[in-house]
């Protein structure tokens, strides 16, 4: 791809100074505009059309003198900002314009190109946008938002940003990178919807018609094509619902410096960072590897035996590079060896034994947490959701058990047995995101929470003390808070990935009106949530008994896997064995209101409206208890085909059980040994990567059985497996 001349750094160069003085000399009665000529056709200083950059090459120039490098010809006279060409009044406002979009007349984007548009356009943005109308800098275009009720409003594009910490690293390019392909970058310096137009999806609507035409007129004008979009919102005073709403992406924020900002006094206002990516592929045309800034990642990139521990561990702020790149030796140690402890997988490596105790004991307040750890193989994972339409996000807790641990500090009570034993540990909460066909993405948190002290009893009526029911209890002091916080963090994420549709799928544990209200707040996600409680509707009626009535949709098979037996355990009752089968099942489903309950804080709530799902096996087989599964969705649900799709999606709920599995058996979390609780969640955080990873792995090869071996496994461990299979035949 062609790169953007870097005229600053040529016209810096000794040789070039040299040349520059000297041409000065010999041609006294040049003036700077000459002069800027000469210099640009000595260097080769043209854009991709043959145009002198005079512009680029005085600014360059400037800078020189103020260096001390060269002493340029006086001005010839002072510099003025020119006023903009208006009108002599007002532009007309738009009659009768429809309160939706659909219904506007004649809805087009007008490129600004003759002086009377130009006028039109600059009248605008003087009288009704807040930065007015300019001057912009750069390659510029103007559009003028035209209908059959006259004009609606403008658009302005000039050029990017020179610095924006927050989009570069979004990008992935360096300073280099950035210097030559800055061009490809095109700012929208001004959105204007005038104020008296009340038009539902009119801004979003507009934005779509831009990115259809922008980038061939800006070819047309300036001879490339550009790459990507930004644009700045200032969230005192907007939301950017437009802009999710036609797709843009929220990249990060400003530091709130503007372009002139030299002295560095970042007295603006912080603004979000949003772009638009108007090739696919532009972080390929601009030279970068795959994998490179948070793009969309393949499900299998990057999960080589050599480089897979750099990518999801190798950006960890940790407060030390050193310690980053201990936990990368030590993830990639630990993968290779999941089932043995640290003093196996060494080896008797003395040097390397004690490097990983110094890294688990990291003092308390090190950046060496668990969600400190898990954050850049949580980035990885979220750029994996990017390549997804549509993606499960599975919530679940499991208890890690550490009562032979009677030295380690931190732990908290688990229960007791019916012995009144009591079992020490720490409750893991976390969320795997995984594919609608099973394949995990990675962890997107987790958290091992430190339980809430109980509240102190209350006196009763007939004086004596109690316990406070649990309605009397806030829902911040609970265990099922968790199920919240998960869907709240979702929805960070929702916002960064518009383009990707997220499920979060949570179990009957979840079942609590708090979430559905949480999620109408703020309802960027899904919810999936197995009914635990029969409550009341806002009809009257009973919920589980308001579906049963339904009449039957379909019938369906559900595979129900084989379950091994269980002894009993000092919490978990004995379980028995369970042959795998094939139920088949009556499908209903129905929309709902729930009520909220009665009790103070949630009895002036509104209804939530959900979906219900019900399936029921009602021919089960003799001495077999039969399925019933009642789901509740904020997912609308037209027809049994989409009912059935969320059914097989709660089906999948249990891949969050196999890497609890993998996690507790194939790297045997469980059985570490450490003096504190801290000091055991850091342990949890690289096991758990490395458990998603072995999981991965594991259902790569079931599911994607065409997949190259060498995306996985390196030439060393093929050749290996090629000749043990070719002597096992």
């Amino acid at each position: 791809m062609e790169t953007q001349n870097q005229i600053k750094r040529v016209l810096s160069e000794p040789g070039s100074i040299e040349r520059i003085v000297r041409m000065v000399a010999e041609n006294p009665d040049l003036n700077r505009t000459r002069l800027a000529d000469l210099v640009c056709d000595l260097f080769g200083l043209v854009d991709v059309r043959g145009r002198r950059q005079r512009a680029g090459c005085v600014k360059a120039l400037r800078r020189l003198e103020q260096q001390g490098h060269v002493t340029l010809p006086p001005r010839c006279r002072k510099r003025t900002v020119p006023s903009p060409r208006r009108l002599e009044a007002a532009v007309p406002e738009p009659a009768g314009v429809p309160a939706e979009v659909g219904g506007i007349a004649g809805l087009e984007l007008v490129l600004v190109q003759d002086g009377e548009l130009i006028k039109v356009w600059n009248e605008l943005m003087a009288r009704e946008h807040p930065l007015g109308a300019g001057p912009l800098v750069g390659r510029q275009l103007r559009y003028l938002i035209g209908s059959g009720h006259g004009w609606l409003g403008g658009i302005g594009f000039a050029a990017a940003a020179l610095h924006l910490r927050d989009r570069d690293a979004w990008i992935g390019w360096d300073s280099d990178g950035r210097g030559a392909h800055l061009d490809k970058v095109v700012g929208l310096a001004r959105f204007l919807i005038r104020p008296g137009v009340r038009c539902r999806n009119l801004a979003s609507q507009v934005l779509g018609l831009c990115v259809k035409v922008m980038r061939s007129d800006f070819e047309r004008r300036y001879g490339y094509a550009p790459l990507l979009l930004e644009t700045f919102v200032d969230t005192s005073s907007f939301q950017g619902t437009s802009f999710r709403a036609g797709n843009w992406i929220r990249v990060g924020q400003t530091q709130g410096r503007g372009r002139q900002d030299r002295e560095m006094k970042a007295g603006k206002n912080l603004k979000d960072i949003y772009v638009y990516a108007l090739a696919e592929d532009f972080r390929q045309q601009l030279g970068l590897p795959v994998g490179s800034g948070r793009g969309a990642l393949g499900i299998a990139d990057g999960q080589d035996e050599e480089s897979w521990a750099e990518q999801e561990f190798g950006a960890a702020q940790l407060g030390d590079v050193r310690l980053t790149r201990r936990l990368v030796e030590m993830a990639r140690a630990k993968a290779q060896n999941p089932a043995k402890a640290w003093s196996e997988i060494t080896k008797g490596d003395w040097p390397a034994t004690k490097a990983y105790y110094r890294f688990i004991d990291q003092p308390d307040g090190s950046p060496a947490t668990l969600s400190g750890i898990l954050q850049p193989h949580r980035e990885r994972t979220i750029q994996r959701l990017q390549a997804q339409r549509t993606v499960l996000c599975i919530q679940d807790g499991t208890d890690l058990n550490y009562t032979n641990l009677d030295q380690c500090e931190g732990l908290h009570s688990l229960g007791s047995n019916q012995t009144g034993a009591q079992s020490r540990g720490l409750h893991l909460h976390s969320t795997l995101a995984v594919t609608t066909a099973g394949l995990p993405l990675g962890v997107l948190r987790a958290d091992c929470p430190q339980p809430h002290p109980k509240p102190p009893k209350v006196r009763s009526r007939n004086g004596t003390l109690t316990a406070p029911r649990s309605y009397q209890v806030p829902i911040e002091q609970k265990k099922t808070f968790s199920w919240i916080e998960g869907v709240r963090d979702l929805n960070s994420i929702a916002r960064q990935i518009p383009g990707t549709r997220i499920v979060s799928v949570m179990d009957r544990e979840a079942d609590v009106f708090e979430l559905f209200d949480e999620w109408r707040q703020d309802p960027r996600i899904d919810l999936l949530v197995r009914a635990m409680y029969d409550r009341r509707t806002a009809a009257g009626a009973k919920l589980f008994e308001s579906v049963r009535s339904t009449p039957m949709r379909q019938r369906c098979c559900i595979r129900i896997p084989r379950q091994s037996a269980r002894p009993k355990l000092s919490r978990q009752k004995a379980r028995p064995a369970r042959k795998g089968r094939v139920a088949d099942v009556a499908l209903r489903y129905t929309q709902v209101e729930l009520q909220a309950p009665s009790r103070p804080g949630l009895q002036e709530k509104a209804p939530v409206e959900v979906w219900i799902i019900h399936i029921v096996e009602d021919n089960a087989p003799p001495g077999v208890e039969p399925l019933e599964w009642f789901l509740l969705t904020t997912m609308p649900i037209p027809d049994a085909e989409t009912a059935l799709r969320c059914v097989r999606w709660y089906c999948l709920r249990w891949r969050i059980e196999d890497w609890h599995r993998v996690l507790k058996s194939g790297c045997r979390i469980e059985e570490v040994q450490h003096k504190t609780a801290e000091r055991i969640r850091r342990a949890v955080a690289i096991n758990a990567v490395v458990a998603w990873r072995i999981m991965l792995m594991t259902l790569l090869g079931r599911e994607m059985p065409e997949l190259p071996a060498d995306v996985l496994f390196s030439d060393v461990e093929i050749e290996v497996l090629r000749r043990y299979a070719k002597k096992t035949g």
